[in-house]
């Protein structure tokens, strides 16, 4: 009994580092599944990110922070350290490349986060979530998963939503992953400029990235670079043009 409330007392003081290593060993676990199990189809963070939802769903209504073992989840999963990450990730795009493609890449970037928001937005609708802040919440976790939960929590979306708004965000991503080597070819996914229309116009970079390296390695850092924006562009027209759009419409 003494060691078990001696290791309780080590995992709470040293909560974050605990928590990054249980985050990077499901990682590592998610990647070896993707790899033997799924031939590389699902990427390992999708697998990662649906078992993380597992966990959440058991743990209570803070997730498994509830626990005392996994209290750094609540710093890790926090605001601070998501809205830094998106921050970093968008500062490792290079502007210049995305110039490239010229006005179409830009149009496929709009495009694809309009369209996805309100395919997204109306499948919920259908489904009951008839308000407009399940209506947005839904749609822009129907952009990516990462656009789901921000934008949620700006507009004050329950747990509950923003859950399910990462639900869509994963099942969009798993899709994007298989289908895309699938229709490659049909489409002329064969060079830099349509990788970076493509990334524009889909938008969630893991599945981008995964669908992109299965057709052509050498593919993935353009699709990668229009789906890193797209995600920028979701985080600023989701919680706030296309919020109040559904405010005044529903």
């Amino acid at each position: 009994m003494i060691g078990v409330n001696v290791l309780d007392e080590i995992f709470i003081k040293n909560g974050l580092i605990v928590a990054f290593l249980t985050v990077g060993v499901m990682l590592f676990l998610a990647d070896g599944m993707s790899k033997k199990i799924f031939n590389k189809r699902i990427p390992g963070v999708a697998i990662a990110i649906l078992a993380a939802l597992v966990m959440a769903y058991f743990g209570g209504d803070k997730g498994i922070s509830n626990h005392s073992f996994f209290s750094g989840m609540a710093l890790l999963g926090g605001a601070m350290l998501r809205d830094f990450t998106i921050v970093a990730t968008a500062m490792g795009a290079n502007l210049s490349e995305l110039r490239k493609t010229g006005l179409p890449g830009i149009i496929s970037l709009f495009i694809g986060v309009t369209v996805t928001f309100f395919v997204g937005g109306s499948i919920g609708y259908a489904m009951g979530y008839t308000d407009a802040v399940s209506f947005t919440t839904i749609g822009a976790g129907a952009c990516t998963y990462i656009v789901g939960p921000i934008t949620g929590a700006a507009i004050g979306a329950s747990s509950d939503l923003i859950a399910i708004s990462i639900a869509a965000g994963v099942v969009k991503t798993i899709f994007v992953t298989i289908i895309t080597p699938l229709v490659a070819k049909k489409i002329g996914l064969d060079n830099p400029s349509t990788a970076m229309i493509f990334g524009g116009m889909i938008g969630t970079t893991s599945g981008v990235a995964a669908g992109l390296a299965a057709t052509d390695p050498k593919l993935v850092p353009y699709g990668a670079l229009t789906a890193t924006f797209y995600t920028g562009i979701g985080v600023l027209l989701c919680p706030s043009v296309f919020y109040l759009l559904m405010v005044y419409l529903l």
